[in-house]
């Protein structure tokens, strides 16, 4: 059995799947939330056993990195650490160094360190969780796999920025998106689905979550994505602005008299529908207080918005779309916000089925037969994508 072990480390959350790569199937999965905050938690699912959860004090990386082995010892899904053969981590930024999934050393993992600028949520927490699962398993394989990967396929005309050239000779600015790992799994589940070859496809996917993110995707490949230098533009998100004036941060550090990282950090953490809601980053409170507060329906209506418009550029640039994948907890979850996005786009011919919209959980196609896109709802797994890459790099 090749147990392959993916990881997505956040600066307060540390998610794991076990995976055997010989079958495809899921061992375990679960989670530890709240890490170095009041009231962190573990949760873990495995085999036929319903969900075990757990009030822990978790402070570090480390510590949550050494929970989840010895848990998955305790309930016997691994006899010793040494039956895992390698370690994902999913990595938000390859910035320009890195264009493909790679084994980590000492080396790598200062490099992703290095790139924290091109993902400040993001890369430190991940480089964390690298560290941790170096130290506990020093003889196990490591890797990373970059969202930003998959986005190396942007021709230029998409990706700089109307800047001086010379700063992207120099610093390497550019826009590198992210979701890049989930986007790469849709774009490939989708032509399965459909049976079509990705050749034939003309694919508009939306991963809407926490962080949220859309990706026009021709031929299989990536052409152009919402997020830019960093993971803080393109459309908006729980907590994060998406795009903005480059000049309001100027405006706005002599207004309030702040740094420009304090800027940044409001940006990222204080703006999205819960800077215009004034109530909460989470899409389902919005939903419950729209009839009684108006900057609730107003942060719904904005987020709805900026979709409709980057799908009518992404719609621009490929010359039609095919096809249309929601993903991510909103995009999987929320039928009430599929159908307001999909009822703004019927000037495409874009028609879903009320049923097949209200169904919950499993990947299906949502449009009616007669509509002129297929509009399909797919629950992603960026934890098989990176597994993947694992077990293709520890067999060179």
């Amino acid at each position: 059995m090749l147990k392959i072990l993916a990881i997505n480390a956040g600066s307060s959350t540390l998610k794991f799947k076990l995976i055997d790569m010989d079958t495809k199937t899921k061992l375990a999965k679960g989670m530890v939330d709240r890490m170095g905050m009041p009231g962190s938690t573990f949760s873990m699912t495995y085999g036929d056993q319903p969900k075990y959860k757990q009030d822990i004090k978790i402070e570090s990386h480390d510590a949550a990195a050494k929970f989840i082995l010895d848990k998955l010892k305790e309930f016997k899904v691994i006899g010793a650490d040494d039956e895992i053969k390698g370690i994902g981590h999913r990595v938000v930024s390859g910035g320009n160094i890195f264009t493909d999934s790679t084994l980590v050393d000492q080396h790598v993992l200062d490099q992703i360190r290095s790139l924290g600028d091109y993902a400040p949520l993001h890369n430190p927490a991940e480089a964390d969780g690298i560290a941790a699962f170096m130290k506990l398993l020093p003889g196990v394989p490591e890797v990373a796999v970059f969202d930003t990967t998959f986005h190396r396929t942007m021709p230029p005309v998409n990706y700089l920025y109307s800047i001086p050239y010379e700063y992207y000779e120099k610093y390497g600015v550019r826009k590198y998106g992210a979701h890049g790992t989930s986007y790469r799994y849709l774009s490939k589940r989708a032509g399965e689905i459909l049976n079509k070859p990705l050749k034939d496809l003309k694919i508009i996917a939306m991963h809407l979550g926490s962080g949220a993110s859309m990706c026009a995707i021709e031929d299989g490949k990536s052409l152009d994505t919402s997020m830019g230098f960093t993971p803080l533009a393109g459309i908006t998100m729980a907590t994060r602005s998406g795009d903005i004036d480059a000049s309001l941060v100027a405006f706005l550090k002599k207004k309030l008299n702040v740094s420009t990282d304090e800027i940044v950090d409001m940006l990222n953490h204080k703006s999205g529908i819960l800077g215009i809601s004034g109530l909460s980053p989470d899409m389902r409170d919005l939903e419950k207080t729209r009839f009684t507060r108006d900057r609730s329906q107003l942060a719904i209506d904005i987020f709805t918005n900026r979709i409709v418009k980057y799908f009518g550029s992404y719609a621009a640039i490929m010359h039609g779309v095919t096809t249309l994948v929601f993903a991510g907890g909103i995009g999987e979850g929320d039928p009430v916000m599929r159908k307001r996005i999909c009822d703004q786009l019927d000037y495409f011919g874009v028609k879903i089925d009320a049923k097949q919209n209200d169904e919950e959980g499993i990947e299906r196609i949502i449009s009616t037969p007669d509509s002129k896109v297929t509009v399909m709802v797919i629950p992603t797994n960026e934890e098989i994508v990176i597994a993947e890459d694992v077990v293709k790099l520890i067999k060179k």
